[in-house]
C-alpha cells in the first residue's frame, strides 16, 4: 500500500488520502424502507434504523493440527463461527467457519499466516446478510469529526478499536501550541480519548532575578495566548496518520 500511494504521489503528483476500508450493509429503517451502505458518512440516524445487516463468508482454512488452537482462536475474536472440522491427514485439519467480510478485509490474512508460521491456507466464498449490533464509531480530531477515520464496527469492539486508533493517532500527529483531543465517539457518547500536550516555549528564559511577578505575568500571558488558539487553531493531519488507523490491529 505504502509503495503504491507512493508511486502515485510521485510520477502523478497526487495527494491521496487513506480510508478505512468498508463492506455494503443493508440497513432497514423502522419505515419498512432498506438502504445500501458503504460509506459510514451515509449512514441514518440511530433513531431511524430497525435493523443493520452485514455481508458473512463461508471460509475454509487448511491449517496444521499444531496450529489448530491458535487458528480457532483467531477466528472467535473475528466473531466467527467455526461450522465443521474436517481432518485431511495426520497432520492437517480443514476449518470450515462462517465470518463477517468486514472481519477479514484489513489484516486476517496476514494474522493467519502469523498465527500458523507460514503454512495456512485460506479460501471464501460469498454468503447471505445477517442481522448484526453494529454502530457508527467517529474520530474526532480537536472536536471535529475526520470523516477519513469513521468506520462501521461491531458494538463489542467500538471500545477497543477506539482505543487502538487513538493511541495510533497519537504517535504520528504532530504537537501543536495548544492541547489537541483525540477522541472516539459512537452515537455522540466519548469511548476513548487520548491527549496530545502542547509544546511550551520557556518565555521567562531571559529574566535574570527581578522580581517574581514579571514571571507571573508572561506566563498568565502565555496561558491566555493558549487559550485563544485553541479556540480558532487547526490541526493539520499528516498522511502517516491515515496509514496509521488502517495499520491498527483488527482486534
Amino acid at each position: 500500500m505504502e509503495i503504491i500511494m507512493e508511486r502515485l504521489r510521485r510520477e502523478f503528483n497526487l495527494d491521496i488520502i487513506s480510508s478505512y476500508p468498508n463492506v455494503v450493509y443493508h440497513v432497514i429503517l423502522k419505515t419498512g424502507e432498506e438502504q445500501e451502505i458503504d460509506n459510514p458518512m451515509y449512514l441514518p440516524d440511530p433513531t431511524l434504523i430497525e435493523q443493520i445487516e452485514e455481508p458473512m463468508i463461508l471460509a475454509t482454512i487448511i491449517t496444521p493440527t499444531d496450529y489448530m488452537g491458535e487458528m480457532m482462536q483467531l477466528i472467535m475474536e473475528r466473531r466467527g463461527e467455526i461450522v465443521k472440522t474436517d481432518s485431511i491427514d495426520r497432520t492437517r485439519v480443514m476449518l470450515t467457519c462462517r465470518m463477517p467480510l468486514n472481519e477479514v478485509l484489513i489484516d486476517f490474512y496476514d494474522k493467519l499466516k502469523t498465527v500458523s508460521r507460514g503454512y495456512a491456507s485460506m479460501d471464501y466464498e460469498y454468503a447471505e446478510y445477517q442481522p448484526s449490533d453494529l454502530v457508527k464509531m467517529d474520530i474526532m480530531i480537536h472536536g471535529e469529526v475526520v470523516d477519513a477515520f469513521s468506520s462501521i464496527v461491531h458494538r463489542s469492539k467500538a471500545e477497543s478499536r477506539g482505543r487502538q486508533m487513538c493511541k495510533s493517532l497519537l504517535d504520528v500527529i504532530p504537537r501543536q501550541a495548544f492541547t489537541v483531543a483525540l477522541q472516539a465517539a459512537v452515537n455522540g457518547k466519548i469511548i476513548a480519548r487520548e491527549t496530545i500536550r502542547a509544546y511550551r516555549k520557556d518565555v521567562t528564559a531571559k529574566c535574570y532575578g527581578g522580581d517574581i511577578s514579571r514571571k507571573r505575568k508572561l506566563l498568565e500571558r502565555q496561558k491566555e495566548g493558549k487559550k485563544k488558539l485553541k479556540k480558532i487553531g487547526k490541526v493539520n493531519i499528516p498522511q502517516e496518520a491515515f496509514i496509521a488507523v488502517l495499520k491498527t490491529n483488527n482486534q
